[in-house]
């Protein structure tokens, strides 16, 4: 009897224990690593329903849902172990065996060290507040409707959980690779993808097209990518969105400054930017002129100056310009005095040579929020914020001329582009394959049968 009193007392101490909350230093450092994953950017619609999910995630083979995070046990991950969501972090499985879609970078959070995913999880079941709200269904096309087919794609490329640092090595590099690699999971959109939608790992960090933006070179050459830049340039990019003559953030880059690396500590933020200047570009030249030096100033006001604005002009770029940018980027495109209004040459923007980002500019605009306050430039697409709505015509034709005098003379750009941009950027070829793939299996299955049955009658 004495015996089973002792063991009824273990087990209710263990339950209690178990139950008990966490540290409130433990819950922080969850949040903190939830901040620097940028959780918030997919998993939040409504800054009143933290990671209550419900946001449409544009990808190349349709959009994707992301889910409900908080610990609601109706809608959300309340009934989630910590086994349960470590395998959705690091594994891409969720708690009733079906496979997540990689839109949910669990590539990278698989580099999540067992200790931070404690942390996490924490922080997602003491720290957010439960929101009782489903979000709606992923409806991608056959056959990427069928979940499993993730188990497949999971062997081919997705890597064993944990972080192996390299003891050559500094801490501080260390640090910024796990981070850079894993929690901030910048290789997700800076790295081309392959035909089945994989990062291409020999090609790291050297740009990709992400929806309607593109994801510029990062590595550490100083042509192709940003190895002109010297540590601190980098920490203040990532910290404000901002480099004084050099760039500016727009698009997912800002939503990532003003949600996740601008809270992050100076120590990370160093430790992020000595990983990604260590990054090489392996197939680029390192001789000739960066994306951060081209172009100059320029304006042909005499091309249009009294004529009717229904008037054709020798110059219709010059006359989009004018009217429509010049007020803020000046005359001549030098910006503004105090930079807030950034200069149109010496600007990544205008100088890549895939010119997505130009037109995806011109259309959605910029918006980015840091300490440093509040960066805002209106879109001229069909936006109800819109100053001026431009058709495609139009916006190639200011983008051409901004690319001819600003930045990389050699692209062009055409309506066909503007109008997929507006989309929200090119379709993959991997659905269609696919469906024709899965239709010449069927076809097949019964060419077999067909051949089989016909042997047997004919025995």
């Amino acid at each position: 009897m004495n015996f089973r009193l002792s063991l009824f007392a273990a087990l209710l101490f263990t339950a209690a224990a178990s139950a008990a909350p966490d540290a409130p230093s433990l819950i922080k450092q969850g949040e903190y690593l939830a901040v620097a994953a940028d959780c918030t950017a997919c998993h939040t619609t409504s800054e009143q329903q933290p990671f209550a999910g419900g946001k449409a995630i544009a990808s190349p083979v349709g959009e994707i849902i992301a889910t409900n995070i908080t610990p609601s046990k109706r809608d959300g991950i309340g009934n989630y172990s910590e086994q349960q969501f470590a395998d959705a972090l690091r594994k891409g499985v969720r708690a009733d065996g079906a496979q997540l879609y990689p839109a949910m970078p669990y590539t990278a959070y698989a580099t999540f060290t067992d200790s931070d995913i404690h942390a996490l999880y924490a922080y997602f079941m003491q720290g957010v507040m439960p929101v009782d709200r489903a979000s709606p269904e992923t409806h991608l096309p056959f056959p990427l409707s069928i979940r499993f087919s993730m188990r497949f794609w999971n062997m081919l490329f997705l890597n064993p959980p944990g972080y192996q640092p390299d003891s050559s090595r500094s801490a501080s590099w260390n640090r910024g690779r796990y981070l850079v690699e894993g929690a901030a999971h910048c290789s997700t959109c800076h790295t081309p993808r392959g035909f089945l939608m994989q990062e291409q790992q020999a090609d790291a960090f050297t740009g990709a097209v992400v929806g309607s933006w593109y994801a510029p070179n990062v590595t550490g050459n100083p042509v192709t990518g940003i190895g002109s830049w010297s540590q601190q340039d980098l920490a203040t990019y990532l910290r404000t969105g901002h480099l004084a003559g050099k760039a500016q953030a727009a698009g997912s880059m800002a939503e990532a400054i003003s949600h996740s690396f601008q809270h992050l500590t100076d120590d990370d933020i160093n430790a992020m930017a000595e990983y990604i200047l260590s990054v090489p570009d392996r197939h680029a030249p390192a001789t000739g002129t960066s994306r951060f030096g081209q172009g100059q100033p320029y304006q042909n006001l005499s091309a249009f100056r009294g004529e009717a604005f229904t008037t054709p002009v020798a110059d219709e770029g010059a006359r989009l310009y004018s009217a429509n940018c010049a007020s803020c980027h000046g005359s001549s495109g030098q910006g503004s005095k105090d930079g807030y209004y950034p200069s149109l040459f010496n600007n990544s923007a205008t100088a890549l040579a895939h010119p997505q980002n130009t037109i995806a500019t011109i259309l959605f605009g910029v918006e980015r929020n840091t300490a440093a306050g509040k960066v805002f430039m209106p879109p001229f697409g069909t936006q109800p914020n819109a100053i001026n709505s431009l058709n495609d015509q139009q916006v190639a034709t200011l983008s051409n001329w901004l690319l001819q005098h600003y930045g990389n003379n050699t692209a062009a750009v055409t309506p066909e582009q503007v109008a997929e941009v507006r989309r929200g950027g090119p379709v993959s070829p991997l659905v269609m394959l696919a469906q024709v793939g899965v239709a010449g299996g069927v076809v097949l299955l019964l060419v077999v049968l067909g051949v089989v049955l016909y042997r047997r009658r004919t025995r």
